[in-house]
């Protein structure tokens, strides 16, 4: 049920993210609102196994930058969701720049924390 609901949320904050950020745009052969969802269950799948393994690796320079890199690991893994779901499912989750990343994952940051109460992105 845990992981459900942070789909979910994951899928507003996305969504949201969409719909605030001028350089993320959601394409391809499926209804938007499905392809957010993909998007969601892809990044919900990333944070369980690989994020964990990145702010191991990267816990150094987070502790340097005052946890600023954390933010960047979180533009990393919307790029890898980004590919991954163009790859496999034909879903177009553009991303225009790197700044574009970045911002959206601050959105996410933000509205997950809002919604579930706790950071999960």
């Amino acid at each position: 049920m845990n992981f459900v609901l942070r789909v979910i949320g994951i899928f507003v904050a996305v969504a949201v993210a969409v719909w605030l950020v001028p350089g993320i745009e959601v394409g391809g052969t499926v209804s938007t609102w499905a392809s957010v969802l993909i998007i969601a269950l892809i990044i919900a799948l990333l944070n369980m196994t690989i994020k964990p393994i990145l702010q191991v690796i990267g816990l150094p320079i987070t502790v340097i930058t005052l946890g600023i890199f954390y933010l960047i690991i979180n533009t990393a893994l919307l790029y890898l969701a980004s590919w991954l779901a163009g790859t496999l499912f034909g879903i177009d989750f553009i991303i225009a720049s790197f700044g574009s990343g970045f911002v959206a994952s601050i959105v996410i940051s933000i509205v997950l924390n809002g919604v579930l109460g706790t950071e999960s992105y």
